[in-house]
């Protein structure tokens, strides 16, 4: 048939605006989880090991310092709770103390326009004997999602950090699909992060089963990579405990992160969703001015393919903010939010 110049023009702003990048593009503006991942932006993990669990006058961890992450440059918290200890008798109850510990933390987080993400983090119980506590982990989530379905839509579950050990990839696919079963039931739009097995690792997001129509799940991602340097030091990891004086920054190790990054952005496309990097960093015995390296290399490479992500951690160890001194560690604030 024959065209003229002008419908030619025409048909090809229409072929171009329905390729497939840009299918995948509409597709991810219409998404909301996508939404959600930028608002997210940077993040910081909180109160996981801090005493207030266990008292809250004795807490570290102030009503202050919920400004001074805001002010500090961070979009959001990540709040990881060690739920097990504290649930009580045969059907597992949380104790109203722990609720209004946690309703506490939620609640200055949103008063200082901070997202907050409820991280359960018992993932070494559930590693060590997951059958044995299937049920307790449940039970969390049949009390934790009814008592904030009314929360705004800046409050974010996550349901398990690095699921590992016992706890396989196979085993996980199973006991996630059910956690979420329960949190629909009560937040049917509520942003959910999930991420994959063997400690949330980038190598097995193959194995990660989602249910295709949720399209309110956020994919989260842990990066330490290489352990030799993130971990020299680290009392608690064997294989680098005894380990010191280990730099980096070379091209070849900054070429490392970006390929990595690179294969976890192609299967967020591939499969439609957005990534928060829920935990990174570099332990306290390495050297300042690599680890400062290390953490903005890492942070702006992630924002480089738009995802959201979460450092590991403001106090306790890879520490972001001094509490004894009450002083940011610098060096590190800044490679995060220059």
């Amino acid at each position: 048939m024959p065209t003229n110049g002008r419908f030619f023009g025409t048909s090809l702003i229409v072929l171009l605006l329905l390729s497939p990048l840009s299918i995948l593009a509409q597709a991810q503006n219409s998404d909301p989880a996508f939404e959600q991942v930028k608002r997210l932006g940077r993040g910081v993990n909180i109160i996981g090991y801090d005493p207030i669990w266990k008292d809250f006058e004795q807490g570290r961890f102030k009503e202050k310092h919920f400004k001074l992450i805001k002010e500090g440059g961070f979009q959001h918290v990540r709040i990881n709770l060690h739920a097990f200890r504290h649930m009580e008798g045969p059907d597992n109850k949380l104790p109203a103390s722990w609720f209004k510990t946690l309703d506490w933390a939620v609640d200055n987080a949103l008063k200082n326009d901070l997202m907050a993400i409820l991280d359960l983090h018992n993932f070494t119980d559930m590693a060590k004997d997951p059958a044995g506590l299937k049920q307790k982990f449940l039970s969390f989530w049949q009390q934790v999602a009814p008592h904030y379905q009314k929360a705004p839509g800046s409050v974010v579950f996550e349901i398990l950090n690095e699921p590992n050990g016992q706890l396989t990839p196979e085993l996980w696919n199973q006991y996630l699909a059910e956690a979420l079963a329960i949190i629909r039931e009560t937040n049917p739009a509520r942003a959910v992060i999930i991420g994959p097995g063997f400690w949330n690792s980038i190598n097995h997001l193959d194995e990660l089963k989602l249910p295709e129509t949720d399209r309110n799940l956020i994919v989260t991602v842990h990066y330490y990579l290489p352990m030799e340097f993130t971990h020299q030091g680290a009392p608690w990891s064997r294989e680098s405990a005894k380990l010191s004086g280990i730099a980096w920054g070379t091209d070849a190790e900054k070429q490392r992160v970006r390929d990595d990054f690179a294969r976890v952005q192609k299967w967020a496309e591939t499969n439609r969703r957005p990534i928060l990097l829920g935990e990174f960093g570099a332990y306290d015995k390495g050297e300042m001015q690599y680890r400062a390296l290390y953490t903005a290399h890492v942070a702006r490479v992630a924002e480089s393919f738009g995802w959201a992500w979460s450092y590991w951690q403001f106090d306790s160890d890879f520490i972001l903010y001094n509490i004894d001194e009450d002083h940011w560690t610098e060096p590190i604030r800044q490679a995060l939010a220059p």
